[in-house]
């Protein structure tokens, strides 16, 4: 695996900055963040391994097998040995994941092996409480961990990931294919108007108003609102608060970051007391504890 500045050589893929994190046996780890030259469609690519992909930033569109979707902070992917990937960055702006590539004898050793195996991939997102272990997990690797603890906590990160994952179902459209029927054409309109309005959220500051995201899509409020909580499962508030307490972490995972009352001003919340009730609400601690625990 390479790590520096370029396309990985093992296959054509997006430009990109790759940094390894560690490799015990069965599973490799890296961060990635995308370098945009051009804003259409890569060639497809095959996969060659297990690979497992966390958002940590930015938002892209990803075609794989043939199927179009949003990529975005909170996106998880699994994709199989011979699966075919395109990416595109219509809006220009880059993104960043971490990227787990795994071994079939890895995969095999776990409950339900022949899911992960010889089944399709699977496509959602993380929880809030995923999504720290992710970014803790990731801080501690860049720290430096010997060979044993890495491993071991590689190990059972992999085993939360799975557990997190529903590869016989769990697609958050699910409810809305049963509401709609065999309406195709609506379904596909609801979900097109739901990632058009993600898009929006995912590269816009957090000042917009829901009238402001609702006029971006060209949809009334209360439409929008009732789509996306029936395509995705959560309202744009759960949504929105879920990308912004995301881009706090990479904040204060940063050295020398900004005061606390300076980042609650630049994500758009009342105050600083508004931002700690948030992102401890979301995962657990506040932005002060994270800070130490985030940072490199």
């Amino acid at each position: 695996m390479p790590e520096g500045t370029g396309s990985d050589p093992r296959r054509r893929t997006t430009p990109a900055r790759w940094r390894v994190l560690g490799h015990p046996p069965g599973i490799l780890i890296y961060q990635v963040r995308c370098i945009v030259e051009h804003h259409g469609w890569t060639d497809p690519a095959q996969e060659r391994t297990h690979k497992v992909m966390l958002g940590r930033s930015g938002v892209y569109r990803r075609r794989v097998n043939g199927r179009t979707a949003l990529s975005d902070a909170t996106s998880v992917l699994l994709t199989r040995p011979g699966d075919e990937m395109a990416v595109a960055h219509p809006l220009g702006c880059g993104d960043s994941y971490t990227c787990l590539e795994v071994d079939p004898e890895v995969l095999a050793e776990r409950p339900g092996a022949a899911r992960w195996l010889h089944q399709a991939g699977w496509e959602g997102s993380s929880d809030a409480s995923l999504d720290l272990a992710h970014r803790l997990l990731v801080a501690d690797l860049r720290r430096g961990l010997d060979a044993f603890e890495m491993s071991e906590r590689l190990h059972r990160f992999l085993d939360r990931l799975l557990d997190h994952t529903d590869p016989d179902g769990g697609r958050p459209w699910a409810d809305l294919d049963r509401a709609v029927g065999r309406r195709a054409a609506t379904l596909a309109a609801h979900r097109q108007l739901v990632d058009r309005a993600r898009e929006v959220l995912a590269t816009a500051d957090f000042a917009l108003t829901l009238d402001d995201v609702a006029r971006a899509v060209g949809a009334s409020p209360h439409h929008l609102s009732r789509v996306f909580q029936r395509v995705t499962g959560s309202s744009l508030t759960a949504y929105r608060n879920r990308l912004r307490v995301r881009a706090v972490l990479d904040t204060l995972a940063e050295p020398d970051g900004l005061p606390l009352r300076l980042v609650a001003s630049e994500y758009g919340f009342a105050d600083q007391a508004h931002l700690t009730r948030v992102v401890r609400d979301h995962v657990g601690h506040p932005p002060a504890r994270l800070r130490a625990l985030l940072a490199v």
